[in-house]
């Protein structure tokens, strides 16, 4: 005798063959009753600078490639030497590129022809104190020093700052929010989510030149300003 199954009894047995994984899918959210808006914001803080990047270095040249490093390296050791003089820990001293090539003459219809070679020696210095960056430009200028880029000024510590300046965006987050909300007759219930995509300003470069030092005997100066640290987020509050 054939008997019928009743629809509730036929929909219990398709759930039962449905593997776990099937059966408990469900919404990751609940429903969110009001409305949602998103803000970005930006929020800052200052510094004054502590830190300068300073890249210096020797260039010869020489007829033979032996002559042009072997004179380069002479030099070198005494600019590195007036660097130690002058207090710059060996950890804030670090050879950045050493390079050798050879000079050409170039005549027309003729094959170019090697006139001699130029040797590169280039360290980057670190000052912990950026008004002593300056006195030690000048140094490395009476010592030999014929290639020189720099100060870089930057934060040697910028956590504090970073907090400080993302304290600054929450804030100027929720006064926008209280704003939109207030405009449309609505009030701000909470925070749903908060992300962050920022990182600190960049290094600002003070650019010298060695040549215009050289002329010049009096003492260089690196003024630090200002720097501003910046932190973005991205912010959802629930309105109702």
């Amino acid at each position: 005798m054939m008997r019928t199954l009743m629809p509730a009894t036929l929909a219990a047995l398709a759930l039962s063959t449905l593997p776990a994984t099937a059966q408990d899918m469900r919404p990751p959210y609940a429903p969110i009753d009001g409305t949602i808006l998103d803000v970005s914001v930006t929020g800052t803080t200052t510094r004054t600078p502590d830190l300068a990047l300073i890249e210096a270095g020797v260039v010869t040249t020489a007829p033979s490639a032996a002559a042009a490093m072997s004179q380069n390296a002479e030099r070198m050791r005494t600019v590195l030497a007036a660097l130690r003089k002058a207090g710059v820990a060996e950890r804030d001293i670090q050879t950045s590129a050493i390079s050798l090539s050879p000079q050409y003459r170039y005549v027309q219809n003729e094959a170019p022809a090697i006139t001699g070679y130029q040797a590169s020696n280039q360290v980057s210095i670190r000052f912990r104190d950026v008004a002593k960056s300056g006195p030690v430009l000048d140094l490395l200028v009476q010592q030999g020093a014929n290639n020189i880029s720099g100060p870089t000024l930057s934060i040697d510590k910028p956590d504090a700052a970073m907090d400080e300046a993302r304290r600054d965006a929450v804030a100027k987050a929720k006064a926008r929010a209280t704003l939109y909300a207030e405009s449309a007759g609505l009030r701000v219930e909470r925070i749903l989510t908060i992300s962050e995509g920022s990182a600190p300003m960049p290094p600002m470069p003070v650019m010298m030149r060695a040549q215009a030092m050289a002329q010049d005997k009096a003492q260089s100066e690196v003024a630090p300003g200002e720097q501003q640290v910046a932190a973005t987020i991205t912010v959802r509050f629930l309105l109702k």
